[in-house]
């Protein structure tokens, strides 16, 4: 491994900005890609929110798009801070060292950049890099053979990780915000100890719809009889009574349960195959199929009904074999539906919830008094968390994560990519590895080095 006090004398033109001698175009270039990607993204981003939490029309009239340029403003500031820091950098030390073309000039420009965003958007970004950024490190050790990866790892970082974030779940006060509310849509809130939907209501409930379905006309009758049907079946079971599951019982229960997240997640695999599929609708119309049988639909599919009825499933065992109700079976049921993830491992969603899980920890902490507040945490995690990330870019591509690299190219359309990896090799990461066949065309008078020459550190 490179020691950190090795430097190499080239200038920022040889190694960066490849693609002009000058810095300040350099800049300038970096820049106008930057802004155009960040505006495609966040305006896309900003106006599927709006539509999706229903947002008035003040909304759109005074606060989608100063939103989404102060957004835009961030995302353009980090790229263009950090070709520019790359550059001063350079100038202040007058070479280059292991650290400096990567993390040093990423740190300053991330942390100037997160500060031009909306406070109220700092946490998620800084839990989307520190996501980013242990990955990378895991990555890093594991190509140094400092730590071997165990099979099947994310999967049991999952079982862990759902324990814990259910048992929070099932405590009073023990989540809040989107993390609560994302997973009483994932498992329901007969699964909330303090669920306030009684027997005589539910059952009151079921009376209202027979007496309805008795009114419908006579062409809906076997439509009224199969539905009247299938409620009596699912009335009528094993339930325990510490059960709050009052319209069904506990087998009907866990199988609804499935059939309804299987369906959300086969539909959110579909969505998310619709912008690749129509691109090539009228040169490959039998991609068409491809969208609804891919493997990847029912593989999320599986994984999402597999995790509720598993939970679902061992929540009612365990009520019926210690004969209460109890938080601490969240436990056990959330460690068993982790094993949902055999289903579509990702090491992405067990790493996110991880960063997820840390930050709940950190807050309860500062809420019991017994860890202390530091203020302006999130954008020193973000700045040495996005740092991590862009030395791993510059040095080591090959251990980021490949959707994060994608990112960086269309963020600088393309410049990343044009940096003078082959010096670089001098440091013993294999920062050409991915970039053999590219040698970039230098103008001779505005290197230190001259190409030709062998390349030693100094």
């Amino acid at each position: 491994m490179a020691a950190l006090s090795k430097s190499i004398p080239h200038n920022c033109y040889e190694i960066g900005h490849t693609w002009h001698p000058r810095c300040s175009w350099a800049v300038l270039h970096v820049t106008q890609g930057a802004l155009a990607e960040s505006l495609r993204i966040y305006s896309t981003l900003y106006l599927i929110a709006a539509i999706l939490r229903k947002r008035k029309l003040d909304y759109y009239l005074h606060k989608l798009v100063p939103e989404i340029l102060q957004s835009t403003s961030f995302l353009t500031a980090n790229g263009t801070l950090y070709i520019a820091c790359f550059c001063i950098l350079r100038k202040i030390l007058g070479k280059f060292y292991f650290w400096s073309p990567g993390f040093g000039a990423a740190l300053p420009a991330s942390y100037m950049a997160i500060l031009i965003e909306r406070k109220s958007r700092r946490g998620l970004l800084t839990i989307y890099m520190a996501n980013q950024a242990t990955e990378t490190l895991f990555r890093m050790a594991v190509a140094r053979g400092a730590i071997t990866p165990l099979r099947h790892g994310e999967v049991l970082l999952f079982c862990i990780t759902a324990a814990l974030f259910m048992f929070f779940f099932r405590c009073k006060d023990g989540l809040k915000g989107f993390t609560y509310s994302a997973l009483k849509f994932i498992v329901g809130k007969e699964e909330i100890p303090t669920h306030s939907f009684s027997p005589e209501a539910a059952f009151s409930k079921i009376d209202r719809k027979i007496k309805h379905c008795e009114k419908i006309s006579q062409p809906m009758n076997i439509l009224a009889l199969t539905k009247k049907l299938m409620d009596k079946v699912c009335k009528h079971g094993p339930r325990h009574r510490c059960c709050k599951h009052y319209e069904d019982n506990c087998i009907s229960y866990c199988i609804k349960g499935f059939i309804r997240m299987f369906s959300i997640g086969y539909l959110i695999q579909c969505c998310l195959r619709i912008p690749s599929t129509f691109r090539h609708l009228f040169t490959e119309p039998s991609r068409l199929l491809s969208l609804f049988y891919n493997k990847e639909n029912f593989q999320l599919g599986a994984f999402l009904g597999s995790f509720v009825s598993i939970y679902k499933g061992t929540s009612c065992f365990l009520r019926w074999v210690r004969n209460l109700d109890d938080e601490l079976h969240a436990l056990v049921a959330g460690c068993l539906a982790g094993i949902s993830m055999m289903f579509y491992k990702s090491t992405t969603i067990s790493m996110y919830l991880v960063s997820k899980l840390v930050e709940t920890i950190y807050f309860k902490g500062i809420e019991a008094g017994k860890v202390p507040y530091f203020p302006h945490a999130d954008s020193i995690i973000y700045a040495i968390s996005t740092s991590i990330c862009f030395q791993a870019a510059v040095m080591e591509v090959q251990n980021l994560r490949p959707s994060y690299w994608k990112f960086l190219l269309r963020l600088t359309n393309g410049r990343f990519a044009l940096m003078n990896r082959k010096v670089l090799d001098v440091f013993g990461t294999e920062a050409s590895k991915n970039f053999k066949d590219f040698t970039p065309k230098l103008d001779p008078r505005y290197t230190v080095v001259p190409p030709e020459l062998p390349l030693e550190l100094s």
